[in-house]
């Protein structure tokens, strides 16, 4: 399946012809859609390319499959991959080769780290909890249970029909921060490395105020994106946010998008990210 978008095909065709022909495959179109398998690794990734790419940057939407890795070194690899593109793109590049050839020792390193569990590949469209709190999964050690535990701000459980959702937020002024703050809470918490999704958002600025702000939706399509909006809109900057949701069953439509951004944004209020709104005035 080809795209309209020239740039895109040429870079695919290249890719494929460098290390195999199903290294990238496109899948989908408006917007462009594609898995990318990593040579010789257990994982692969859910791709999707704005009509303006190389212009801007491609996303990373989650996982296509984790190989025989343990739960949770989905999460942490995709966290790990946004930080490659964030050093390989360049606007008005194509970064697909960059992003393989600095990634793959990455996540060779990761599935090191993570070891070996039984039945543990899901595709990103098929990880929802058979419970209302998730399943109580075993980890294997990471050494980022090592690191100093982030200062999350968390928010109470909210439940809608029968899924439950806790947000928490983070201080982070790198994506080595981002990457760790989440390495940290997927290999130390079970209940959240077995969740359904853990999306997240992050914006920081540096020394030099470069800023940078991503996503990843974790397969809750487009809600990553929103809770970046969000915190845009409530002006936050060095700040994580992970919005985890065990799925209860119940499909909840597109409401479920307000429940995302609502405990975000109290996440965000509670770490005193953000100021309190004045009181409006009395008619």
């Amino acid at each position: 399946m080809s795209t309209v978008n020239d740039a895109l095909n040429d870079e695919c065709e290249a890719l494929n012809s460098i290390y195999g022909d199903d290294t990238i495959t496109i899948t989908g179109s408006s917007p462009d859609t594609a898995i990318l398998k990593f040579p010789n690794q257990p994982f692969s990734f859910l791709l999707e390319f704005p009509q303006e790419y190389p212009d801007v940057p491609l996303h990373i939407t989650g996982t296509h499959s984790t190989g025989n890795t343990a739960r949770g070194a989905g999460e942490v690899a995709v966290t790990a991959l946004h930080g490659i593109l964030g050093n390989v793109y360049r606007p008005g590049d194509v970064c697909l080769f960059d992003l393989v050839e600095e990634g793959g020792p990455a996540l060779e390193a990761l599935a090191g780290q993570h070891g070996e569990a039984q039945d543990t590949t899901k595709d990103a469209t098929d990880r929802s909890a058979t419970s209302e709190h998730g399943e109580e999964l075993a980890l294997t050690s990471d050494p980022a249970a090592n690191l100093p535990p982030p200062q999350w701000a968390i928010t109470e459980a909210t439940t809608v029909n029968k899924s439950v959702f806790v947000a928490r937020a983070c201080q982070v002024s790198s994506m080595t921060d981002v990457t760790n703050a989440v390495s940290h809470l997927i290999s130390s918490n079970k209940k959240v490395a077995g969740a359904t999704h853990n999306i997240k958002a992050w914006r920081f600025k540096n020394e030099s105020a470069a800023t940078t702000q991503d996503y990843d939706d974790d397969g809750e399509s487009a809600a990553g994106g929103r809770m970046l909006h969000l915190m845009q809109l409530m002006d936050v900057w060095n700040v994580l946010v992970v919005v985890t949701r065990w799925y209860g069953g119940v499909k909840l439509g597109p409401d479920r998008f307000r429940v995302i951004n609502n405990v975000a944004r109290e996440a965000l209020l509670i770490g005193g990210y953000v100021k309190e709104e004045k009181t409006k005035s009395k008619k």
